[in-house]
């Protein structure tokens, strides 16, 4: 008995996020050295497979670039728009960017060595930069709205934002030495109090 087409969308959507899955696993291991033979082998497919559904490792990589980037911009919007004080919300901003780091550490080490690396293609970069640049407009903007309610101490709101992303990128840096000690929240935006 023959397939459906939709079975036949499902097999196909399962075949690309497997090959995505292992991808971002050989990529955090071996950056840019990773090979497509690399990650067929980490998703466990062939060569040719891997092949029929991404031109090429850089192919893949801006995949998963531009996941995540759409993933982190419904986030920041759903910030945004969530009710609470702008405390609370860049509480919950910063815990969901921490867990998506501890759940997700070596596509975090991906990223950070890949923003660094000069071999990256320019266009990937120019996606990181992106919503690098996002999460900082987010970030600014709960903290004007919490200097306007008192909540957040008085000073310039870009300088307040370099040291939330700094203290943040910091302690990130720290805990992908060691897993076991991710930063707490609070600890970043005591800085901020009135």
């Amino acid at each position: 008995m023959a397939r459906t087409e939709e079975a036949n969308k499902r097999l196909r959507e399962a075949q690309r996020a497997k090959i995505l899955d292992g991808a971002r696993k050989v990529f955090a291991r071996k950056g840019w050295a990773a090979t497509m033979a690399d990650v067929a082998e980490a998703a466990e497919v062939s060569q040719g497979l891997a092949y029929r559904y991404f031109a090429n490792k850089e192919a893949i990589f801006r995949e998963l670039v531009e996941n995540s980037l759409q993933s982190g911009l419904a986030m920041m919007q759903h910030i945004l728009e969530m009710p609470g004080t702008p405390g609370e919300r860049l509480d919950c901003l910063i815990s969901r960017v921490l867990a998506n780091k501890r759940e997700r550490i070596e596509f975090y080490q991906l990223i950070v060595q890949a923003f660094n690396n000069e071999a990256t293609p320019d266009d990937i970069r120019k996606l990181l930069h992106r919503q690098g640049q996002t999460f900082q407009n987010v970030v600014r903007q709960l903290i004007v709205e919490g200097q306007a309610n008192g909540e957040f101490a008085e000073g310039d709101p870009d300088q307040l934002v370099m040291a939330v992303i700094a203290c943040l990128d910091g302690l990130s840096r720290l805990a992908l030495r060691n897993p076991e000690h991710f930063p707490d929240t609070r600890i970043i935006l005591r800085m901020l109090k009135s």
